[in-house]
């Protein structure tokens, strides 16, 4: 690498920043380097995780995916992915949410169904064809037994197994 300065000057005097040049890709090295070190700074705020409820095994599941994309934003873009490879596998945008996670509580529903609850919204999720929908509780009563909520364990969001459902 060849670092060079412009300009004129004796002995012992300054030149500004601008103008000291870098031969080679170091320039071009130092400028990326400091663009990745600012982007992740700006990233460091942000919020991305999947978190899985696994039915049967890794192929089976339902997975809370909360993603925020500026680190200023007071909510996120929440999705389920409804999963039973190999036959289907969906991803469907539901409510946002805010930046410290809502306990989303999962019960049995059905044979292939499962309800979601989280704050006032209530989601059914199928299995038998990846579908996720808005769901109007009437009674707002869990249809069935509680298997566990998705929830922030030790500062992380995590499925959290219901106490007789281990």
């Amino acid at each position: 690498m060849d670092v060079r300065l412009n300009g004129v000057g004796g002995a012992g005097s300054a030149a500004p920043l601008s103008a000291i040049r870098c031969r080679g890709g170091a320039g071009r090295a130092l400028r990326r380097g400091l663009a990745a070190v600012g982007l992740l700074a700006v990233l460091a705020g942000c919020e991305n995780s999947a978190t899985a409820y696994m039915i049967e095994g890794n192929q089976h599941a339902l997975i809370l995916v909360r993603e925020q994309k500026f680190f200023w934003d007071d909510e996120l873009r929440q999705a389920v992915v409804v999963s039973r490879l190999p036959a289907c596998q969906k991803r469907v945008r539901i409510h946002p949410g805010s930046t410290t996670l809502v306990e989303m509580k999962v019960y049995a529903a059905g044979d292939g169904l499962w309800a979601l609850h989280q704050g006032a919204r209530w989601y059914l999720a199928g299995t038998e064809e990846c579908r996720l929908q808005d769901w109007d509780n009437p009674g707002d009563r869990p249809p069935g037994v509680l298997l566990g909520s998705f929830a922030l364990k030790d500062g992380e969001p995590a499925f959290v197994p219901a106490p007789a459902a281990k």
